[in-house]
């Protein structure tokens, strides 16, 4: 009876070690591991991010106050008219000031509608190497690509649309008041009553900051990553950061 006792522990162990062996301790490894995902699924899986992040941005900003109630873009006076609104308003002039501001906003959330085309575009003109670059690159990379790319032609899509959207909105003449009513005031520098510039400008601003938001959400957030091909992109991404 003490002899079979003894061989128990014996046998346990053989029977453990029997069952080991480095090709099975390798298929373990290689379970943990992220799926590879092939040329093709990174290219399509990192332009779905960025089409989701660009839709998603644009419908905000194109929104009744999508502009107009985000402190972080909200557009204001230029900062050489600042003491042209401090004057107005100085003179019991707010509603005209209050109304500038309010149609440089509407005219950016109205523009905003045309923006997402511009940036679909965009990415499908990218090749393999900037999609991999993007994909393994700083939270911001796609933000700067955009940047870097469509900024020439986004002024020039865009400032048509600004135009038409601030004489739509009124805030051609509103701004155009108010300029006119400041440079009334003796011995101010005058200010250009053409804001259309600025405000394309401005425009182009707060979308790329929204884009650079969900650039970052998506990067950082795994519950935004909506596909399984999303998921398989980015967890690649995030095992190729962490080496």
């Amino acid at each position: 009876m003490k002899s079979t006792l003894l061989l128990i522990p014996s046998l346990i162990i053989f029977i453990t070690l029997s069952s080991y062996s480095p090709a099975n301790n390798l298929r373990d490894t290689n379970a943990l591991q992220p799926l590879i995902p092939s040329d093709a699924e990174i290219g399509s899986g990192l332009k779905q991010a960025l089409q989701q992040g660009i839709s998603k941005s644009a419908d905000q900003l194109s929104a009744v106050d999508g502009f107009f109630g985000n402190a972080a873009i909200k557009i204001v006076f230029p900062p050489q008219a600042k003491n042209a609104e401090k004057a107005l308003r100085g003179l019991g002039l707010n509603k005209l000031c209050d109304n500038v501001i309010l149609s440089l906003n509407r005219a950016a959330e109205d523009a905003a509608k045309q923006a997402k085309p511009i940036f679909i575009d965009a990415i499908r003109h990218m090749s393999l190497q900037d999609v991999t670059n993007i994909l393994l690159g700083p939270p911001d990379a796609a933000t700067q690509y955009f940047k870097r790319t469509t900024s020439p032609q986004l002024v020039l899509a865009f400032k048509p649309v600004i135009q038409k959207s601030l004489d739509k909105v009124g805030a051609t003449k509103y701004y155009g008041d108010a300029a006119k009513e400041y440079n009334k005031i003796p011995f101010v520098s005058k200010i250009n009553p053409d804001i259309s510039d600025y405000a394309t400008q401005k425009a182009i601003d707060g979308l790329f900051y929204e884009i650079a938001l969900e650039e970052l959400n998506i990067r950082k957030n795994i519950g935004a990553r909506s596909t399984p091909l999303l998921q398989k992109v980015f967890a690649f991404a995030d095992s190729q950061k962490n080496h």
